[in-house]
């Protein structure tokens, strides 16, 4: 088999392992689910986009933001 047709796996690649002490760094996470409008959705959609964020990023910031 040529060697320019062999993709390898992805997984076996160095670049791709994730090092046990990148693990050790995560902080524990909880999934927050809420139903919003169609209209809100689209949105807060529209305003990622916009800014070039994800709606992740978009409620992480704004949750970052409110005092303590």
């Amino acid at each position: 088999m040529s060697r320019l047709l062999n993709a390898g796996r992805p997984s076996a690649r160095q670049d791709a392992k994730s090092k046990f002490a990148d693990l050790a760094n995560l902080e524990e996470q909880r999934r927050v689910n809420f139903n919003i409008s169609l209209e809100m959705h689209s949105k807060l959609k529209i305003y990622a986009a916009k800014k070039g964020l994800t709606i992740t990023q978009v409620l992480t910031d704004f949750i970052e933001s409110l005092p303590e």
